[in-house]
């Protein structure tokens, strides 16, 4: 394409490396700057499914991707004293195809996207991006470390809480749409012996669950989700207060759950956030723009986060290669991918009334349900839900032979 030639990416994640694999395959010069030292590596399972599972064999990963998928065995709902309600296939949650999809932990989805790219990207990580200039034929950028360089595009990959998408378009609860649960996900011990499965317990509008990614893994990752107004004010962002709200909210709940707040007091990867969805109007402005999380995140009740940002990556980079100017190309993602991604964000509803019933008519209902599907786990669906697979990425199959590198 004829105005750009250098992009500078902020964020290393999913939709970061992915953006920039596709970039630099298409001829384009690219930066990515990360805020953190390295790769976050571990962290909690994540899902490719459908369109995603597409975009993953055009990059050539798959055989990674099925030697690192989780094969998660089961999911397991429990009472108050542990009693099993029920069992069921993950994929009768999630909307997922067994033997087309995969489930691995987002650092290794990282980590793997990171490894196929770094030899050929400038990644600087430990730094960030404290101010963005649009000066019409490129952006002028300043560096956290004291540098300073101009880009013809800048793109915004660095998730939920972006700061290019605060810096370019407005404060970040211009664009949130809260569900209505706050979650706090750490990992722990694995004192149960869990082993490529999934174990919950519900009661009205909580959830704790404990994921075993692997075959008895050392350690797991718990998630405790619950209902709360979200409006958490500065104190919100202090880690003691989240671990105090979370602790309040599961009080006296059965189960193991003074065993998960304890573990939970002393965790060193303790994370705590509002359940939310990024909604935009309009995911580009002038030269700067976004993807992935920082532009449409679904919420984790969706289970397509990832998925979304690597479908959104391909598409914003073939749309880049193929346009004879940014501003083409941007209108032309922002078209093209909209629909998909309001399919998938919309999807939250199924995410929300499967993993945390609200009222105790909703979870026996949800329970009655689940028991019923006990007896026919291996009568899977073909087929996952229509929003997972229902982005068409052919018309992009030529790029990678017919694009001339500069």
């Amino acid at each position: 394409m004829s105005n750009v030639r250098y992009v500078l990416i902020s964020g290393a994640g999913i939709a970061g490396s992915a953006l920039a694999y596709w970039l630099h395959r298409y001829g384009f010069g690219v930066t990515v700057v990360e805020q953190a030292d390295s790769i976050r590596e571990g962290g909690y399972p994540v899902d490719l499914r459908g369109s995603a599972m597409d975009v993953a064999e055009r990059m050539g990963i798959l055989p990674d991707l099925r030697q690192a998928h989780i094969h998660s065995a089961r999911a397991s709902f429990v009472d108050e004293e542990g009693e099993k309600v029920a069992s069921v296939a993950p994929e009768w949650i999630t909307g997922g195809v067994r033997g087309h999809d995969v489930e691995l932990p987002r650092g290794t989805l990282a980590a793997l996207l990171y490894s196929i790219t770094r030899d050929d990207i400038d990644y600087r990580f430990n730094d960030s991006v404290i101010e963005l200039i649009d000066e019409g034929d490129e952006v002028s950028v300043a560096f956290k470390s004291g540098a300073r360089k101009s880009f013809d595009l800048v793109i915004g990959a660095d998730g939920i809480h972006s700061n290019i998408r605060r810096l370019a378009f407005g404060p970040e609860d211009w664009f949130t749409r809260p569900i209505g649960f706050c979650y706090a996900g750490f990992s722990m011990r694995n004192t149960r012996g869990l082993s490529r499965e999934a174990v919950c317990y519900n009661v009205p509008g909580r959830m704790a669950a404990l994921y075993a990614a692997g075959h008895q893994p050392a350690e797991v990752f718990a998630l405790l989700a619950f209902a709360h107004p979200y409006l958490l004010g500065e104190r919100g962002r202090e880690p003691s207060f989240q671990k105090d709200l979370t602790a309040h909210a599961f009080a006296g709940a059965g189960w193991i759950l003074p065993e998960l707040i304890e573990a939970m007091r002393v965790s060193k990867d303790f994370y705590f956030d509002v359940v939310q969805q990024i909604r935009m109007p309009r995911w580009t402005r002038g030269r700067v723009g976004l993807v992935g999380d920082a532009a449409y995140a679904p919420s984790f009740l969706t289970g397509q986060g990832s998925s979304l940002a690597l479908v959104g990556a391909y598409i914003l980079a073939g749309e880049l290669a193929m346009n004879a100017s940014h501003e083409q190309a941007f209108a032309a993602y922002q078209l093209k991918l909209y629909p998909f991604v309001e399919m998938n964000q919309a999807t939250v509803e199924q995410g929300r009334s499967g993993m945390i019933p609200v009222t105790l008519e909703q979870l026996r209902e949800r329970n009655s349900a689940m028991c019923c599907e006990t007896a026919s786990t291996e009568a899977l669906p073909s087929r996952g839900r229509p929003a997972h697979a229902a982005m068409d990425l052919s018309e992009y199959d030529h790029l990678a032979s017919a694009i001339s590198l500069p």
